[in-house]
């Protein structure tokens, strides 16, 4: 291993060999090497890494820095239609006020001696969710929607003691990745297989047929999304409800939160398990980690004995009328039995939690039931003017909530060529989905929230119209 110079670097105090030979001889190790042992030689990469000179300075990191992120284009400075999993929402103002008060930002996660409120503003997020998912049971924010299917699956399988969970063919690749991560390679004892059911090529809509067919008493879980990846409504969630309970098998819904306003709850339909996103709950798109998941689920001890995610709950005080708020259940996670856990939960995104709360409580039933409107209607219109250019095409029959899948095959044109085009216009076009999902040829799916006004769509419009008539 490469010996560091004996002054230390600007930013690592242990990094001369005299503090790192000093370290070593607390922990009884004969050299650096010894701490990598368990690492199997043909893992180790054998040639240095081919690194640019390190800056010495904290102005020449800052300037290195901020030329670097010069060169990104933002969604703040184009017109932005991406989604697939981070959508550009509003974030009122009280939000991040709220959200970074030194009582929450700081000691977010802490000892109960940090807790300024904490505790309570967790129990208010998870109340407003419940209520919102008709869900009595809410686990404390994990990383994503993905993460959040993964552990919901492997609470499925320890409830019924099945392993195999049933998926639809719709679910995004980068989510089935983390879901198939979860269910672990077949070569481990607590493998679970990942069946994908078809789906229906006009519609989108899971095939029931092929439902039929793969089901099976080894199934532990019906997994499928509402809104879907792909933007549409999954109409026939009570009937793939019924079929898994038929089978003895768990239906795990997964939903984008901000469209309960306007669509039934998860429970309505038959939902065991509710797993989801609240990104969109006052939480800006934040290169790669603005997300959020959640699992929540009926107040029942089979259930709630397999949360691997921490819970907070409200108890009753010596004083009368106050209350204290705690952590329960935190035993049978990875906090209370580390490897012997449910399952592994790591500090995760606790004050996206609070970001939450305070934006649920802002909107309350009436706000939710506005801004759902607000975005169907504003996709819907964005749908029906692509719709009307030449050589373009609306994909998939089934009603969609804020994404809609749009194919170009009629116009000769790639989805890379069409947004090449847009980008050049100041414009982010639709999520490329002609590597993700073949069969729809040269297809992306656009995204319209209540950020876009009638305005921006049409700007849209005339940009895709200019783009394919060259």
């Amino acid at each position: 291993m490469k010996n560091y110079p004996s002054s230390a670097h600007p930013y690592m105090a242990n990094s001369p060999v005299s503090v790192q030979d000093e370290m070593l001889k607390a922990i009884g190790a004969e050299n650096i090497e010894e701490l990598f042992e368990q690492i199997p030689a043909d893992h180790r990469l054998k040639r240095p890494l081919d690194l640019p000179p390190q800056l010495l300075s904290e102005a020449e990191l800052k300037r290195h820095m901020m030329e670097t992120l010069s060169r990104n284009r933002t969604c703040e400075e184009n017109l932005s239609f991406l989604g697939g999993g981070c959508w550009q929402h509003y974030v009122p103002a009280v939000v991040e006020e709220i959200a970074h008060r030194s009582e929450f930002l700081t000691p977010v996660w802490g000892s109960p001696e940090s807790d300024h409120g904490r505790n309570q503003a967790w129990f208010e997020y998870c109340s407003q969710l419940g209520e919102l998912i008709k869900m009595e049971t809410v686990g404390l924010p994990v990383y994503s929607w993905g993460v959040a299917a993964g552990h919901a699956l492997r609470m499925a399988s320890r409830i019924t003691g099945r392993h195999e969970v049933l998926v639809p063919g719709t679910t995004g690749p980068e989510r089935l990745s983390v879901i198939r991560n979860f269910c672990e390679p077949p070569e481990m004892e607590g493998h679970i297989a990942v069946t994908v059911v078809d789906y229906d090529a006009e519609t989108g809509l899971m095939d029931l047929s092929d439902l039929e067919r793969k089901i099976s008493a080894k199934t532990a879980a019906v997994y499928f999304e509402n809104p879907s990846y792909l933007g549409f409504i999954e109409s026939q969630g009570a009937g793939i409800a019924e079929i898994a309970r038929a089978h003895g098998a768990e239906t795990v819904v997964g939903v984008d939160a901000i469209s309960l306003g306007v669509l039934a709850a998860p429970a309505d339909y038959g939902a065991d398990i509710v797993v989801g996103t609240t990104q969109p709950f006052g939480v800006h798109m934040n290169c790669g980690g603005g997300t959020c998941g959640f699992v929540a689920s009926r107040d029942e001890v089979k259930y709630v004995s397999e949360y691997p995610t921490l819970m907070i709950s409200i108890a009753d005080t010596a004083a009368a009328g106050e209350y204290g708020f705690g952590l329960s259940s935190a035993h049978q996670s990875s906090y209370g039995l580390r490897d012997k856990g449910k399952d592994w939960t790591g500090t995760s995104v606790y004050l996206w939690g609070i970001a939450g709360a305070v934006y649920m409580a802002l909107l309350g039933p009436q706000g939710f039931r506005e801004i759902g409107e607000l975005i169907i209607k504003r996709a819907n219109y964005a749908a029906r003017k692509l719709a009307e250019i030449d050589g373009v095409q609306v994909r998939l029959e089934a009603p969609f909530f804020k994404e809609f899948v749009v194919n170009f095959d009629r116009a000769g044109k790639t989805v890379a060529d069409v947004n090449a085009g847009l980008k050049a216009r100041g414009i982010f076009g639709g999520h490329d989905l002609s590597g993700e999902f073949p069969a729809l040829g040269q297809s992306a799916f656009y995204c319209v929230t209540e950020i876009h006004s009638q305005g921006d769509v049409d700007r849209l419009d005339g940009a895709l119209r200019e783009v394919l008539s060259q």
